[in-house]
């Protein structure tokens, strides 16, 4: 009996997914767990496993973005036909721009029509990346010599096609017989980078997203400034967090309180534990680790803070998961650091630290970008004291954190130095009203007075 491959819902507030590439060809036998497609959402790119075994057959070509739950290939039984289908969606993700060319829509058994250059439309066997090929090339496939299962055509039969004609003609292959999809070609081109110069980590050397990510993040591209009359596309990341940040402060009442606190113990006890600990493998918590394990703790005490708005009310949550942003190429992520009141400092210490560098390197999974009660971000690295931090749809407040810097405080006529910075709380009105926010903010700087009781 054919089973159906939908296109999951990965994380609670995915809602469409673009598939970057299949990963086996069509006809193949899949079991059980076989990595099947790599899908490409609006926080991560992850490997998606087959739920079933059977023979694969996809409804769809690979660029292709459709909404969560969208049917989007069949595993078959050994001579079974797929079911029918009414139609398929149209590739959004792939369109037409750069040296790609609109993917043929396919029918429910996997072939296409095929535009030729004699204008003679015929159904062939044929692979999604084959009919792109052609396309771009303005092939007509009825004159490729298929070697895939049943005389199916692939890509590599249009590029021996093409390479046996005269002329210069467009290639299929990248320099080094790479190859990417319209997806990561389109994205390539928009962010400057030259195919031909990244190493491919897929299948036979195909090149991934992930791979673009990895050349986007390296030193000598990371600090590239933009250029006066670039275009920056509100694509992918970038267009995810507009979206996200403009819907959060049209819907959302929202007002900021700045606060400072004084950090004198907590730099004192970090110099203690950065001497008492050297050699031993217990990680010495940061600035920040100390603000999230306090921000935690003061959540206990003020649920308000801690709370989600809908359409009934005002619902105080019962878990206080923790949520840091963190700068990625791009844009920038929140990992989530779950149940982080009941955590010691050294956990939070090591989990913040291995969800960072998770980000960073595009290794992070969608589980771990979600759940997110309450949100600490901070510019105290790039020397900004007070900003107004816009807040995580799905919370009520979020907390920024300014530079570490000196202070003053008078002891009768003398000057004391300090170490101090400042909070920047910005909350939603409609459930949080100014007083509860400032006792909120109070009882944060109360524990960063006192850090000891903060490392358990």
């Amino acid at each position: 009996m054919a089973v159906e491959v939908l296109l999951p819902k990965i994380g609670l507030t995915m809602q469409e997914g673009t598939i970057d590439e299949w990963l086996v060809p069509v006809g193949a036998a899949v079991a059980e767990g076989d990595a099947l497609l790599r899908l490409a959402t609006d926080k991560v790119d992850v490997d998606v496993d087959a739920e079933a075994g059977g023979l694969f057959h996809p409804v769809v070509p690979a660029g292709t973005t459709v909404p969560a739950g969208t049917l989007i290939g069949w595993l078959l039984a050994e001579g079974e036909q797929p079911p029918r289908a009414a139609g398929t969606p149209t590739a959004s993700g792939s369109g037409t721009s750069g040296d790609t060319a609109a993917t043929p829509a396919l029918d429910a058994v996997g072939t296409a029509a095929v535009p030729t250059v004699n204008g003679i439309g015929d159904r062939l066997p044929s692979s999604p990346n084959a009919r792109r090929v052609a396309a771009a090339a303005d092939v007509d496939l009825t004159a490729v010599r298929g070697t895939g299962p049943g005389g199916r055509i692939v890509s590599e039969d249009v590029a021996e096609y093409l390479a046996a004609l005269p002329g210069d003609l467009p290639t299929p292959l990248l320099p080094g017989g790479t190859t990417a999809s319209p997806l990561v070609r389109k994205l390539a081109k928009e962010r400057g980078i030259d195919l031909s110069e990244v190493d491919g980590t897929g299948p036979g050397g195909r090149i991934r997203r992930s791979d673009l990510d990895a050349v986007a993040a390296a030193p000598d591209r990371r600090d590239a400034a933009p250029h006066p009359g670039d275009v920056l596309p509100l694509t992918g990341m970038r267009g995810t967090i507009a979206r996200r940040m403009h819907a959060s402060l049209q819907e959302m009442a929202q007002l900021t309180h700045g606060y400072e606190v004084r950090m004198d113990a907590v730099v004192s006890l970090r110099d203690r534990l950065k001497e008492e600990w050297d050699g031993s493998d217990l990680p010495v918590p940061s600035i920040n680790d100390f603000l999230l394990k306090a921000a935690a703790h003061a959540l206990r005490e003020h649920p308000l803070l801690n709370a989600t708005v809908r359409e009934d009310g005002i619902h105080l949550l019962d878990g206080i998961h923790l949520g840091f942003a963190v700068s990625v190429p791009g844009g920038l992520m929140v990992p989530v650091i779950e149940d982080a009141v009941a955590l010691p400092l050294t956990e939070i210490a090591r989990r913040s630290r291995a969800l960072a560098q998770a980000a960073r390197e595009g290794r992070i999974s969608p589980a771990q970008l979600e759940g997110a009660t309450f949100t600490v971000t901070s510019l105290g690295g790039h020397g900004v004291d007070f900003f107004t931090p816009v807040i995580n749809p799905g919370n009520v407040a979020i907390l920024g954190v300014g530079r570490l810097r000196d202070g003053v405080e008078w002891v009768d006529d003398r000057p004391l130095r300090t170490r101090v910075l400042t909070l920047s709380l910005t909350f939603d009105h409609r459930a949080v009203d100014g007083a509860p926010a400032a006792e909120y903010l109070r009882t944060v700087g109360e524990s960063l007075s006192k850090p000891l009781r903060l490392l358990v």
